[in-house]
């Protein structure tokens, strides 16, 4: 444990005098034991001492140290003595007594090649090396504490376990690199801590610790000395979900099963009725499992659970990014929480933001005085509309913390998602920004190159280390190949969030009917590009805030007719190509927009209409579910023909949903008008009996129950360029899906459209 540090040592009070004023950034040279010849010294500098005896831990020998030129300052040296091992007895003023292991005895713990692969932004397992963790060194059992700061002066761990005085943990900075570190042996475990930082200009502040597991619950902000223990219980989900993704590299197995993705928001969910402002992880999850599972929902997308401190962000303004908020519990707790979930076989996907982070004084932002995390550039380092930091994708060691924190939250949290937000703001360096206010790249374009690089890689590193975790994007314009392979030219994401569908259909179904026949190419333009990206259907949180009105506000008409419109606005999500995500609240119709600071409005069950939609939700997934013809060619042309596309005046849409055996085929029929049609007839892909296997007016889910009752006969005829047809109603505002009866004739091959 004792360094072994040989040398002809002379206590340099420079050095002391730097050391008092906290402005030494290695300590180590200085304090704990070293030898002189035949004699060693022992240095230490404990500010509010006023007795330091050294303790030899093999003959227990007590030797006391001497303050002299600076208070606080002790040292001591023995005669004829070489390095042995000691610990500190201290006496402080104020009468309380201390037993340690000096902090400055110990080498290094992060070695050379933990740095240069840091320095060169491939140490893809920092977090294990940087934060603070417990561990035993030399027989010691204390807390490694490690941080990132390369333009500090000086970096000290602070906490009550020193009263939050900078003078008494200074760090030492290691050779070669930008990383403090320091071994302060003792328990630390669910201690709070900060570092505090000395810039080169002479500014001195706090921080909270960027690779910390967990922190204080806001609005307090410091940073806490965890472990992540956990015993998993979800070996056999695991197992399975790699499995199940080995043939991501060509893209096929997991897109040929159900998507159906439930967006949540932990804290307005549901809240306990006791007193209490949240419910904790474990809690949460056992209620929501169950009411996912009811409603037939498999994946469930966390609204970030990152550290944040502020509520109405949820959670889109990180400033712990390694840590899992607080709010709703420890860090074991939320893995606690995925493993509910993978034992009910419902996959976690969370939000992640790696676009920007927010200017708050303990968080990331000129992390040690200077530009660090961000861009040096202003027209580069910052959002001018957000008010909050761009990172800088080119530092090798951002890259690195950013690159590892996705990998992070794989690795120990068993995550099954990742959805990566704002991502179009990371891509093009004019993103919200007027001409004059931005930098183009070396080619002059406003492509950002490095972040480019650097969503590549993070995709790559994914998929070779954890590949049946799929990667999201949420991006808002026409960037080619985001669901392609990096190898093909690509960015690499498994799937895309369908904005322009989102935007185009939103747009539509807010339409007076009347209105609709003008815009009937809002409703089939999605289908020009459905098939361009590996696409997820949204109606998002994004889409009912803001004053923008939540689903069915955005509908028309009376209060029958927006339940109406609803249903068929849902109907057609569900049967349109592309997996599926719908935000929490919006499966039964809740009127208020989404609100942070309450619960979600369970109480409109009292009313009919609303326990009907979701009945309707309920019965339109399980559908979903159980029709291969739904999910298996979602990202392939040929799980999609038009049947009528052109039928503008009356708002009617038809079109076949095919799957890889020819018997799931199902054809669906929309009407988006409030008129009835009668003896429609509906061009099929083959002969036989037709059955309406589903419709959303049936009267159980609040409609008119005008549906198709008994099979449907084809008659031979040409009608949507078919030679077969059946003659159907069409109800007013409605959804009807027919599939063929089984045992009837065997369908005449199909020619695609």
């Amino acid at each position: 444990m004792a360094s072994k540090r040989r040398a002809v040592f002379a206590i340099n009070w420079m050095e002391v005098e730097a050391l008092v004023n906290a402005r030494h950034d290695n300590p180590h040279h200085i304090l704990g034991i070293h030898e002189c010849l035949d004699d060693v010294y022992v240095n230490a500098f404990i500010p509010g001492a006023k007795v330091v005896t050294v303790i030899d831990k093999k003959d227990k020998k007590r030797y006391s140290l001497i303050s002299e030129r600076y208070e606080g300052f002790f040292s001591i040296c023995i005669k004829d003595k070489k390095s042995f091992d000691y610990e500190l007895d201290i006496k402080y003023e104020d009468g309380t007594e201390q037993k340690t292991v000096d902090p400055y005895v110990f080498e290094p713990v992060i070695d050379p090649i933990d740095i240069s692969r840091f320095n060169e932004g491939i140490h893809y397992e920092i977090y294990e090396k940087l934060g603070s963790h417990p561990m035993v060194v030399d027989g010691v059992k204390g807390t490694l504490f490690a941080v990132w700061a390369p333009n500090a002066e000086r970096v000290s761990v602070v906490g009550n376990f020193n009263n939050w005085d900078g003078r008494r943990h200074q760090m030492r900075k290691l050779d070669y690199s930008g990383i403090f570190e320091l071994f302060i042996p003792g328990n630390l475990t669910d201690e709070i801590y900060k570092y505090e930082i000395r810039s080169k200009k002479g500014d001195v502040f706090m921080k909270s610790d960027p690779y910390a597991f967990t922190s204080e619950i806001r609005p307090a902000n410091a940073s806490k000395v965890t472990t992540l223990d956990y015993i998993w219980h979800d070996k056999k989900w695991i197992d399975a979900r790699s499995s199940s993704n080995e043939g991501a590299k060509d893209d096929k197995v997991p897109l040929e099963k159900p998507l159906n993705i439930y967006e949540v928001h932990l804290g307005s969910w549901k809240r306990p009725d006791d007193g209490r402002e949240f419910y904790s992880y474990r809690e949460i999850a056992i209620r929501l499992a169950d009411y996912m599972k009811e409603m037939g929902y498999n994946y469930v997308e966390l609204m970030p659970i990152m550290e944040h401190p502020y509520d109405p962000s949820w959670g889109y303004q990180i400033t712990g990014y390694y840590a899992p908020t607080s709010r709703y519990g420890s860090p074991e707790e939320f893995m606690g929480f995925v493993d509910y979930m993978h034992t009910k076989g419902i996959g976690v996907i969370i939000d992640w933001v790696p676009a920007h982070f927010p200017r708050d004084e303990h968080g990331l932002g000129r992390f040690d005085g200077t530009p660090l995390y961000e861009n040096q550039d202003p027209l580069r380092g910052e959002h001018p509309h957000w008010g909050t930091y761009i990172f800088d994708y080119g530092r090798n060691e951002v890259k690195n913390f950013l690159v590892a924190n996705a990998l992070y939250w794989a690795d120990k949290y068993h995550i099954d998602g990742i959805r990566v937000d704002a991502v179009a703001s990371m891509l093009y360096l004019d993103y919200g920004r007027n001409g004059g206010e931005w930098r183009p790249n070396i080619y002059g374009g406003n492509e950002n190159l490095e972040a480019i690089a650097f969503i590549k890689e993070v995709n790559q590193k994914m998929k070779e280390n954890y590949p049946g975790v799929i990667m999201i994007a949420e991006e808002s314009t026409a960037w080619p190949m985001m669901t392609h392979n990096v190898e093909d030219g690509g960015m690499g994401f498994d799937y895309k969030w369908n904005m322009g569908w989102m935007n185009d259909f939103l747009s539509y179904m807010k339409l007076d009917p009347l209105y609709r026949k003008y815009h009937h190419n809002e409703l089939t333009f999605s289908m020009m590009y459905a098939f361009s990206e590996k696409f997820i259907l949204v109606l998002s949180h994004d889409e009912v805030v803001h004053e923008k009105g939540s689903m069915i506000q955005k509908m028309p008409g009376g209060y029958e007719d927006k339940f109406s419109n609803l249903r068929t606005a849902y109907g057609f999500m569900m049967t349109h190509p592309g997996k599926k995500l719908i935000f929490m609240g919006q499966e039964f119709a809740q009127f208020a927009e989404f609100n942070e600071s309450s619960e979600l409005d369970w109480s409109l069950f009292e009313f009919d209409a609303h326990r009907c939609i979701q009945d309707y939700v309920k019965e339109l997934n399980k559908l979903y579910n159980s029709e291969p013809a739904l999910y298996e060619y979602d990202s392939s042309p040929e799980g999609f023909n038009w049947i009528s596309v052109n039928d503008a005046n009356r708002s009617i849409v038809s079109y076949e949903r095919n799957a890889k055996n020819e018997k799931d085929t199902l054809v669906v029929v929309c009407n988006f008008t409030p008129v009835e049609q009668k003896n429609y007839k509906l061009g099929v892909p083959s002969e036989g009996k037709w059955q309406e296997i589903f419709s959303s007016d049936n009267a159980k889910f609040g409609g008119e129950g005008k549906n198709n009752k008994t099979v449907r006969q084809t008659k031979v005829g040409s009608v949507d360029e078919r030679n077969q047809y059946i003659q159907i109603t069409v109800p007013a505002l409605s959804v009807s899906v027919f599939k063929k009866k089984s045992g009837s004739k065997s369908p005449a091959k199909k020619t695609a459209k």
